[in-house]
């Protein structure tokens, strides 16, 4: 008797031929396509949306990015921004941690498959600290966002009303610690600019969520600084020396702006506020001011940053923390005419400096294409598009007002754009992880740099 091959055989068979990171690529598209049909029902919004509109939402959504073409606030019914937080929760948390997590949950075993899914999404070369890192994330995860919302319903309720500034709190804990960018308010956070709960909670979830889950798995069963790994004291030296750059510059260029700083009256107003659009410009994306109305020395400033996004294994997006700290140790190592990279005791390998060369390398040319694509193809400032295209990229979210004025293409290009800055470094994971040994090695030749 002749066995028909059955649908579920031949996805299998495709599974295991396929590297893990493209097969997770393919689950975060499919989530994307899901959640933008999901978006289309009729319940999910107050109003006829198009396809474009929902897979757009959707794309932003998952890739924790922020970008919007629909007002959260008045587009989508209370259904709808319920599928909007789930889709970035999602797609912030990781799906094969969810999967795992789920798993675990009920008791069922993990195999060798899943174990190569969950190593290449938690970007982790080792099995051996997966499953504790697993149960760190669900920790952090849970006490974060329950603890966030729980303290900013102290600033949205008694303006918002209980029930509406219960899940106002929710839905910004949510996003934040997944440095999604997305709000339930038309204009964002600017009516809480000066709010000290807003503006001490919503950046604590958004620096916890996008230090990374090594990070935070290293500070809670180490020894302070001693015992920490090389990784953790790069992403927290890092982040600091940003988070400074970052709010400081912010401070000097926009102190004398009338539409952003120069707008609050009092030093401590002003600081607050370059306080908070300074560091949610890593990859979080909530504004208290105006971006449209920045210098457009901050809008340079803000670009970088964005650029530069959060850490490994974390919420957020971007080049990475780690990786432009390399390439700057890599620099230093190079003008100290020194053959060795090494930070803080430990040296770091040739694997890793080429590894950051190529990340870099894929990143400018993705920027500088998209911008190429949308200057050819739209009117605008070459400042406005080229910093959507920043935010798309960092999955920041932040805009200068250019999303509204995406045509088809455009959108077709800024999802691109936020999906490869989303899950792009997986598949380029994978190859850089193969190696080839040389059978035959050549005579060395000499190259003039520079």
């Amino acid at each position: 008797m002749i066995r028909r091959p059955r649908p579920l055989d031949a996805l299998r068979r495709w599974v295991e031929r396929t590297p893990p990171p493209a097969v997770l690529a393919v689950l975060y598209l499919a989530l994307i396509v899901a959640g933008g049909l999901a978006l289309k029902l009729p319940v999910m919004t107050r109003q006829t949306i198009s396809l474009s509109d929902a897979l757009f939402t959707s794309t932003s959504a998952v890739t924790v990015t922020g970008l919007a073409v629909l007002d959260t606030q008045h587009a989508l019914t209370f259904w709808g921004q319920l599928v909007l937080a789930a889709l970035i929760q999602l797609g912030g948390l990781g799906l094969m941690t969810f999967a795992v997590l789920v798993w675990s949950a009920l008791g069922l075993p993990m195999g060798i498959t899943h174990h190569n899914y969950l190593r290449e999404d938690l970007n982790q070369t080792s099995y051996l600290r997966l499953t504790r890192l697993v149960r760190t994330i669900l920790r952090v995860v849970v006490i974060a966002e329950i603890a966030g919302a729980l303290l900013l319903c102290l600033a949205f309720m008694p303006r918002e009303g209980l029930g509406a500034g219960l899940w106002h709190a929710v839905f910004h804990s949510v996003s934040a610690f997944n440095n999604a960018g997305f709000s339930t308010f038309s204009a964002g956070l600017t009516g809480y600019a000066t709010d000290p709960v807003v503006n001490l909670v919503i950046p604590a979830l958004f620096i916890l969520g996008g230090i990374g889950y090594v990070v935070v798995s290293d500070i809670r069963n180490r020894r302070v600084w001693h015992g920490w790994g090389l990784h953790t004291r790069l992403m927290l030296v890092g982040t600091a020396a940003l988070i400074v750059i970052g709010v400081g510059l912010t401070a000097i260029l926009e102190w004398h702006n009338p539409r952003t700083l120069a707008q609050f009256d009092g030093a401590g107003a002003r600081l607050m506020v370059a306080w908070f659009q300074g560091v949610t410009t890593r990859t979080a994306g909530f504004n208290t001011t105006d971006i449209g109305g920045l210098h457009d020395s901050t809008s340079l400033l803000y670009m970088a940053l964005m650029v530069i996004g959060a850490g490994p294994t974390s919420t957020g997006g971007g080049l990475k923390v780690t990786t432009v700290v390399v390439m700057a140790l890599a620099t230093l190592a190079f003008f100290r005419r020194r053959t060795e990279i090494w930070a803080f005791g430990r040296s770091i390998g040739l694997d890793e400096v080429l590894k950051v060369m190529a990340l870099v390398a894929i990143a400018s040319v993705l920027i500088f294409s998209a911008t190429f694509l949308l200057i050819a193809s739209h009117e605008g400032r070459f400042l406005d598009i080229s910093f959507e295209v920043a935010s798309a990229f960092g999955t920041t979210g932040l805009s200068r007002g250019y999303t509204a004025e995406l045509t088809g293409f455009g959108r077709l290009v800024i999802m691109a754009v936020m999906f490869l800055g989303r899950v792009g470094p997986l598949t380029l994971g994978f190859f850089l992880a193969t190696r080839i040994t040389p059978r035959v090695r050549y005579p060395r030749g000499q190259v003039h740099l520079g």
